[in-house]
This record gives structure tokens, sequence and C-alpha cells, in this order.
């Protein structure tokens, strides 16, 4: 038993394959969502390339669904993979389903031991969207306690914030300002010549305070 399990692994070998010869299986169960694919593709940018597609003889992929998806939104015209030869069709139908559960039955996390190491990775200016959590999770990680206790919790603005005061998102048929809501230059660039009606959103309540964004509320709905 050990010596076929050594034999087996002299076997694997690691090779580039042309991206457009792989098949992904056709009854392959596992979904990925665009955010996923985008996540795993920012993965392999920041990374590199740290775990092979596992095909068939015949170029079907078993596991690394995903990482072929990101392959191809990132443009690679090549990707690793490690060839299982040893296995059968129903080994290889089998184990493109364990491949992805086992990796989180039973599995959890050192929530503690999580937070310092996040918390150490901010510190190094290291992007923190890369390992996989969402903003949401990872407030609730870095600031869990303060949260729970309902603190005010003021963070520290980022050193290359992604939007400064004056610039103007367009999300569908909405313009959003970032901006002062009560300075009549935001107002005028937020509208861009247009009289439609104006939305401020989380509206100051006294003279003192500003809004932080503002919408012209064109939507349909």
């Amino acid at each position: 038993m050990v010596r076929d399990m050594l034999a087996l692994l002299r076997n694997l070998q690691v090779r580039l394959v042309p991206i457009d010869q792989l098949i992904s299986y056709i009854r392959n169960s596992r979904t990925h969502t665009d955010a996923q694919v985008a996540l795993v593709a920012a993965s392999i940018r920041e990374f590199g390339w740290t775990n092979p597609i596992l095909i068939r003889p015949d170029l079907v992929v078993i596991a690394g669904h995903a990482r072929l998806l990101a392959a191809r939104k990132l443009g690679l015209t090549e990707v690793p993979v490690i060839e299982l030869s040893g296995l059968s069709e129903v080994q290889c139908r089998a184990l493109a389903i364990a491949d992805n559960q086992l990796a989180i039955t039973g599995a959890g996390w050192d929530e503690e031991s999580l937070r310092i190491e996040l918390a150490a990775l901010q510190e190094e200016d290291f992007d923190l969207n890369l390992v996989g959590f969402d903003t949401h999770e990872l407030d609730e990680l870095l600031l869990g306690d303060a949260l729970e206790d309902g603190e005010d919790v003021v963070l520290e603005p980022p050193a290359n914030p992604i939007t400064i005061p004056g610039d103007v998102w367009l999300c569908g048929p909405h313009r959003v300002l970032c901006g002062d809501a009560t300075s009549p230059e935001a107002v005028a660039t937020l509208l861009g010549g247009q009289t439609r009606g104006l939305f401020p959103g989380d509206c100051a309540p006294t003279p003192d305070d500003r809004c932080g964004c503002l919408d012209t509320g064109q939507g349909d709905g």
C-alpha cells in the first residue's frame, strides 16, 4: 500500500498545458460566482500559481474549475496541471466532489489567532481583500469586541483612498458624489448641469455636520 502511494507520488508531474485544450467536467456540481472568480484571479496575480489544476489523461478537469475560470479572466494562455492517470472513472468523479468538500468539512478558525494574524498583515499594509474575507467579515474579525459593545469605531483613513472629495461615481442611472452636501459647488458638480431631483444620503441633522455622499436619484425605482 505504502509502496503504491510512493510510486504514485513519483509519477506526479506539473506541466503547462494550453488553456484552450482543457475541458471542464460537464457534471461539475461546484458553483462559482463572478465575485469568487475575481478573488481567485487576484490571488493568482498576487501570489502566483500555487495549486495546479488536476486533470484526467483526456484533459478533462477533475479539480480546479475556479482556477481555470480565473486564468481565463487573467488572459493566460497556459496553466499548470497535474495529470492523474492512475484513477478510475468513478474515482475521478468522486475526487471532483471530495476535493471541494474535504477542505471545509470539520474545518474552522481559531478566531483569536486569526484576528492577530489579520491585524499583523494590516499593519504591514497588506491588502486584506486578497485573503478571501469580505469587508463585513473583516470588520467583525478585527473589530468584533468593539462592535458587540456598540462602541463607535473610527478607522484610520487609507493612505491611498479609492474615492476622494470631488469624485463622481456612475451607478447605473445614478450619479453619486463624494463631497459636502452644503456646498453649492459640490451640488453643481453632481448635477452636471441638470436640474433633476436631488437626494442627500445620510443627511446631517445640524449645520455643523456634512453628508458623506449625494445621489441625484435619477433611477426609475
